[in-house]
């Protein structure tokens, strides 16, 4: 994958990117209130497990078709999506896209999320059936947590088997629209604050982060430049050591993996971009003040804690019942 165009705020390009972007969302949003928006979503088995010439990314990503169709090879299954459908691939889901176009060409807007920030960018055709980036913009998005907890209901609803599952859909789906709609509207001049060199190291380091060959040297050359050149211009730039912020950010999505599912440590290391355990554990322990699986141990034991809270708080005493009915 080529490296990604710069956008520079406040600039004409900015601003017709961003207007492009705030329509396909309303119109999402329009059909979404009608009931007529197409939306596929894949099993989620299989999330962080590896497969020759496949990726995943530790939080869910967004498709928006325009123009052409995205088929999306899995590990159980293959997902096509057409023009004017709308589809979310699970955290942590390998993947593989291959595209072709139609009388337009190919089109689609894909959103990613990563640490505080989402990314927006619209993709076409650079080789025969490979997707490329055109143009990307990033939002600061405080409510990141709320909008990827939406997605992860989403997919929990979209393979259910409920009676009110077409009701739980279209709302969770308005809402994630809604959200997406509301940080472009508002976003100001932090759009894209790392320009050139730094914006797109933070880039490639967010998409290959399960790469355990991604370092400082396989990014100065993928840029072009020195390595030694690479580490100053980031450390000027950002106050952090390129090499660190690796690391961060390979934790980050460790953390995430120790979280939200039942992997084995060696398993997260591996999805991390570590192919040692071991080191992954002393990075880990280094960056947060505890081991891996001691992490895992107080989430758990935070959460046992949290379900013992008295279900309801009187002026004179607690009620740690769900309720009883009326004795009529």
């Amino acid at each position: 994958m080529n490296l990604p165009s710069v956008v520079a705020p406040e600039t004409h390009s900015h601003r017709l990117v961003r207007a492009e972007i705030r329509d396909v969302l309303i119109a999402h949003i329009q059909k979404a209130e009608k009931g007529t928006l197409p939306l596929k979503i894949p099993q989620s088995e299989g999330r962080m497990q590896k497969h020759p010439g496949m990726h995943f990314h530790f939080n869910p990503e967004l498709f928006f078709q325009i123009h052409g169709e995205t088929r999306f090879h899995l590990p159980r299954e293959e997902v096509c999506v057409q023009p004017d459908e709308c589809c979310i691939i699970p955290a942590g889901l390998p993947h593989r896209e291959s595209v072709s176009p139609d009388h337009y060409g190919f089109r689609n807007l894909v959103g990613g999320f990563y640490s505080n920030s989402i990314s927006l960018h619209f993709a076409f055709e650079a080789a025969p059936g490979h997707p490329d980036i055109q143009s990307i913009l990033f939002f600061d998005a405080p409510n990141l947590v709320q909008i990827l907890a939406n997605c992860n209901q989403l997919t929990q609803a979209f393979h259910m088997n409920a009676p009110a599952k077409q009701y739980v859909i279209k709302g969770l789906m308005i809402t994630l629209l809604g959200s997406l709609l509301n940080t472009v509207e508002t976003a100001g001049e932090a759009v894209n604050r790392d320009i050139g060199k730094v914006f797109q190291v933070k880039w490639l380091v967010r998409e290959q982060i399960s790469n355990p060959q991604l370092n400082v040297k396989s990014i100065a050359e993928r840029m072009q430049c020195s390595a030694d050149y690479l580490s100053h211009l980031f450390h000027t730039e950002t106050g952090e050591k390129l090499i660190h912020y690796i690391q961060r950010i390979r934790i980050q999505g460790a953390i995430y993996a120790l979280e939200t599912t039942s992997l084995y440590v060696s398993e997260i290391a591996w999805a991390s971009g570590f192919s040692d355990p071991a080191y992954f554990a002393r990075v880990f322990r280094k960056l947060t003040g505890e081991t891996p699986q001691a992490y895992r141990d107080r989430m758990d034991q935070a959460h046992r804690e949290h379900e013992k809270r008295p279900k309801t708080v009187y002026y004179d005493h607690r009620d740690y019942s769900p309720g009883r009915p009326v004795q009529v």
